[in-house]
C-alpha cells in the first residue's frame, strides 16, 4: 500500500454473549473448503485498533439467507484457519518491509 492511500476498513458491530456491542475492522476474508472466514480486529468508536490480536469468525448462512458470523467451535478447524491467516499476514508484513 502506498503512503498516500487512505485505509478505510469495513467495520462490523458484533454482539457478544453478554449482549455487549463491540466494533471490529475487517482485516481479511478467505474461503477454505467452501466456507468463508473473516479476520477482524477490535476497534474503538473512532476506528482505532484497541488490540494487537485479531479474531477469526466463520460465515454461516441462515435459512432465511442472512449471513452471520460465528465463533469456530472445532479446535482443528480453528487452528487450520488461524494458520492460513497468520501465513497471509506474515507475507503482507514481510512485503511491506522490503
Amino acid at each position: 500500500m502506498e503512503n498516500n492511500e487512505i485505509y478505510d476498513p469495513e467495520i462490523y458491530t458484533l454482539t457478544d454473549e453478554e449482549g455487549n456491542e463491540l466494533n471490529f475492522a475487517l482485516l481479511a476474508t478467505l474461503e477454505h473448503e467452501g466456507t468463508e472466514y473473516k479476520a477482524l480486529i477490535p476497534v474503538d468508536e473512532n476506528g482505532e485498533e484497541t488490540s494487537d490480536e485479531y479474531v477469526v469468525l466463520k460465515c454461516v448462512a441462515l435459512e432465511d439467507g442472512e449471513v452471520v458470523l460465528e465463533t469456530i467451535e472445532d479446535d482443528e478447524e480453528f487452528d487450520t484457519i488461524a494458520d492460513i491467516f497468520d501465513d497471509e499476514f506474515a507475507d503482507i508484513f514481510y512485503d511491506d518491509q522490503n
